[in-house]
């Protein structure tokens, strides 16, 4: 039986000219706040960040970082580290109004060994979660099932962050 995965985002990907140092996908230029769609950001402001994952577990799969670049808790300041869970809190306050998720996984994934694909720079993900979300593809065939593109589900969220 041949799988065949719908992934047109994955195309920009393959097609990209290969560049030697692609820099930290989470820190922005000094001077920008805001959102800014070709990166999926969608709220920064002086201290900390959301963006969409770009490779995501689940539709609106999200991230939040500081700004600043640090790798672990430990090296955040407290205020990064208040701005990263109040803007979380504020994050999963609007997914909930607008796409009703029956819960979320939250969690920061820190050091590679851990699972953190991004380990040089302190991210926390929060993915909204549905009664039935894990189904035969995912527990039979490892792959995952995302319903929508990930430029559509941007400007769904992009309206929310605004």
């Amino acid at each position: 039986m041949t799988e065949i995965l719908w992934a047109p985002w994955r195309m920009e990907y393959i097609l990209r000219e290969p560049k030697d140092e692609e820099g930290c996908v989470f820190c922005l230029p000094e001077d920008h706040l805001g959102p800014l769609p070709e990166r999926l950001v969608l709220y920064s402001d002086q201290t900390a960040l959301v963006m969409m994952n770009r490779y995501p577990y689940n539709n609106a799969h999200l991230l939040v970082a500081p700004r600043r670049h640090v790798a672990t808790l430990a090296e955040a300041t407290a205020e990064e580290r208040s701005a990263v869970i109040e803007l979380a809190a504020r994050t999963t306050s609007l997914l909930s109004a607008f796409m009703k998720p029956d819960g979320f996984n939250m969690g920061v994934n820190q050091g590679k060994v851990a699972g953190a694909g991004i380990s040089e720079h302190l991210h926390m993900h929060i993915t909204p979660r549905y009664n039935g979300d894990t189904n035969y593809m995912t527990v039979l065939g490892e792959t995952r099932v995302i319903p929508e593109h990930l430029a559509k589900t941007y400007e769904k969220l992009l309206e929310l962050f605004s």
